[in-house]
């Protein structure tokens, strides 16, 4: 009786309306909607219950009409010390809520083996959101995209065998989402509104309407969430603002309220539309949940600008017709480890990896910084919607001040092969296999293997590498004391033979194939990523038998000159099972090599954020404090810097290790900017 009563008074309301602004378009003449804690709109009676719903077209908050003012923010992209700064960064903006998804891979890394603490303490994330005022809308996935490794799947799924048939009605694949929120959402619940808590709604898979057709899975998924969070809760999906996505994509029958997305410059009224034929009558408040306020870069590629008044004018566009909206992103943070994401074209060989640095152009900055036309232009947009003044505007966090530091060469990768902290044992196998298989879901695989030389040069070829090959050759023990000899490099996306020299050898010849997984697929027809060699190694048309693959995982490094010198004089009288010597050529070319670096933070200063500088590296990944802060490639662009935020950093001595998996600075040298510097490559800025 109460939604009729509301519903009739809504009609009176428009009635009204309609005489007295008679030559205002149909699609403002909703309610003027609150994006804070206003007194409740003229005619609206219920009792003050604390809920959310959705009625007559209209987000209710308490009973009164509400307009969800959001902005992505995931808490698994900057460090738990800086959730509240970020948060509050937001909260200037003129944000009302948080939307962030929630990473299966980063809470369940091996089956059963369940992470929520640190940066994967989702529980605490959620209690600060409240704290601040904002109220949180949670896309639970199982499948969540976000330019994450593997769409925030676990890798491990690709170890199953048979294959399972992720996003779908799969039994198998089904069970395994049913134990993973088993786990999660029974920790959500008492975080729901009706509960006391700020998650007003929860996201069941996403985009899925651009990905496939199987109603079955997406029902199984409603019902599930249901089981755990209750009937009160609001259900939704987030597609494309088209109706073949919208068909394939949502459940209206289930009652999932049915939210869309759509390029920035698109006018978001047709799609609004549109939108209301896929949810059921009255329940279609307006709502683009992701508002691109940037976009995302891939390696090789310009680093993504849009204009500040573009994005601000199209915001306008829906906050002037009482539309709700979700920035995405509204914080882009950071890649940290072997967490980016990559995406294909046409096949899965048009292959592109993601950037570390997920700054999105985002009006708040990797770093947290908001001084930029951006920010400025949508908080004055906002800002005129509000019904509460916004919070004043945080000055930016001091960075360090800049410092060239100059780097020790440590060892090259094939003499420490066995003294990585997360080495496993040697796998032997006929053909080569992918690394989910030996249990490897990040970083590098070696595959070794020999073959007898002819006297003359060989063509290798591999049809089906993920995602980079570096290619090695040796003799497999003449006692010349040398490291390999650097051959070449088979990348994916170009997939070329390669010309192996003829080498005069006393016996067989060592073939090494270092592989870096660069990261799996988030998006489309290809996820099912797996990583490593997937096909058979020929040279000149034979195909080689006899492997060893050594899992080069590089989670955490935790080397130092101590440990190296220590373990590297130890390996003079215990050598290394693949035959190559202990000692190191430190003007080796192109050869993978470890480096370090240490400085000292005085007691008496401020630890500060910093920007290193990676100009004149090649490509790799660096460490600080046996922290992964990422993946460097500033040969081939645009990212020259990595970000490093004061939470790594202590007093006294830091250690940056740097895997370098070609050539170093030729100066040895790091630099610490204040800046971040997307300008590096061969790429016209």
């Amino acid at each position: 009786m109460a939604s009729r009563r509301i519903a009739l008074l809504y009609l009176l309301f428009l009635l009204a309306t309609f005489f007295f602004v008679s030559f205002i378009p149909a699609l403002a003449s909703l309610p003027k909607l609150s994006s804070s804690n206003s007194s409740r709109p003229h005619g609206f009676h219920k009792d003050n219950i604390r809920g959310f719903k959705i009625a007559g077209d209209m987000f209710l908050k308490d009973g009164q009409p509400f307009r969800i003012i959001g902005g992505d923010l995931h808490y698994f992209r900057v460090l738990p010390e800086y959730w509240e700064d970020r948060l509050l960064r937001a909260k200037a903006l003129g944000l009302n809520a948080i939307q962030t998804y929630v990473a299966w891979n980063l809470h369940e890394p091996s089956p059963q083996k369940w992470v929520f603490e640190g940066i994967a303490n989702i529980e605490s994330f959620l209690n600060l959101t409240q704290e601040l005022g904002f109220l949180v809308m949670l896309r639970a996935g199982p499948y969540i995209c976000a330019e994450w490794d593997l769409g925030g799947f676990p890798a491990w799924l690709l170890s199953i065998k048979p294959s399972l048939k992720l996003r779908s009605s799969d039994p198998r694949y089904l069970n395994l989402v049913e134990r993973w929120w088993g786990i999660l959402l029974p920790k959500i619940a008492p975080f729901l509104y009706e509960n006391g808590g700020p998650i007003v709604m929860v996201q069941v898979e996403n985009e899925f309407g651009s990905f496939g057709y199987d109603k079955t899975y997406l029902r199984y998924l409603a019902t599930l969430a249901r089981r755990h969070l209750g009937n009160d809760i609001i259900l939704y999906t987030t597609d494309g603002g088209t109706k073949d996505t919208l068909e394939r994509g949502t459940i209206p029958e289930e009652g999932v309220y049915a939210a869309v997305d759509f390029s920035t410059g698109e006018n978001p009224w047709p799609i609004f539309e549109l939108q209301k034929r896929y949810n059921a009558p009255g329940k279609s408040p307006p709502l683009s949940a992701e508002f691109y306020t940037g976009w995302l870069t891939h390696w090789g590629e310009p680093n993504a600008k849009t204009s500040a008044s573009y994005t601000a004018a199209y915001l306008e566009k829906i906050l002037s017709c009482n539309g709700s909206v979700v920035l995405y992103m509204a914080y882009g943070g950071t890649n940290f480890g072997f967490f980016n994401g990559a995406n294909t074209g046409q096949n899965d060989s048009d292959y592109k990896a993601d950037l570390t640095s997920y700054d999105y152009d985002a009006p708040i900055k990797e770093s947290g910084d908001v001084d930029n036309p951006k920010f400025e232009a949508l908080r004055n947009v906002i800002e005129k919607y509000s019904r509460m003044s916004l919070p004043p505007v945080p000055s930016s966090n001091e960075r360090a001040k800049y410092r060239i530091l100059y780097v020790n060469k440590v060892a090259s990768l094939f003499n420490v092969l066995d003294i990585l902290c997360y080495s496993t044992e040697v796998v032997e196998t006929d053909l080569p296999i992918p690394m989910e298989l030996v249990g490897q879901m990040f970083g590098f695989m070696l595959y070794v293997s020999q073959y007898s030389g002819k006297g003359s040069n060989s063509t290798l070829s591999i049809p089906k590498v993920h995602d980079r090959a570096q290619v090695f050759i040796s003799c497999a023990a003449d006692g010349k004391g040398e490291n390999p000899t650097y051959v070449g490099t088979i990348e994916r996306w170009s997939n070329k033979e390669l010309e192996l020299p003829n080498f005069k050898c006393s016996s067989n010849i060592s073939l090494f194939i270092l592989v870096e997984n660069m990261g799996r697929i988030n998006y489309g027809p290809y996820i099912y990523d797996r990583k490593g060699i997937l096909s058979s190694v020929a040279l000149d048309g034979y195909i080689l038998h006899g492997w060893k693959l050594y899992p080069i995982s590089l989670d955490k490094l935790c080397l130092s000159n101590e440990t190296l010198v220590r373990k590297l004089a130890e390996s003079q009288t215990a050598k290394i099972s693949i035959q190559t010597s202990t000692k190191f050529h430190s003007g080796s070319i192109s050869q993978p090599g470890f480096y370090e670096a240490r400085y000292f933070i005085d007691p008496n200063d401020q630890i500060k954020d910093i920007f290193i500088s990676f100009k004149g590296w090649c490509k790799g990944i660096a460490f600080v404090n046996s922290f992964n802060i990422g993946r460097f490639w500033p040969s081939l662009g645009p990212q020259c810097t990595l970000y490093v935020p004061a939470p790594i950093l202590h007093y006294g001595e830091n250690v940056v290790v740097i895997f370098e998996l070609h050539t170093s600075n030729p100066n040895l040298t790091i630099e610490f900017v204040q800046q971040p510097d997307f300008t590096c490559g061969q790429i016209q800025q």
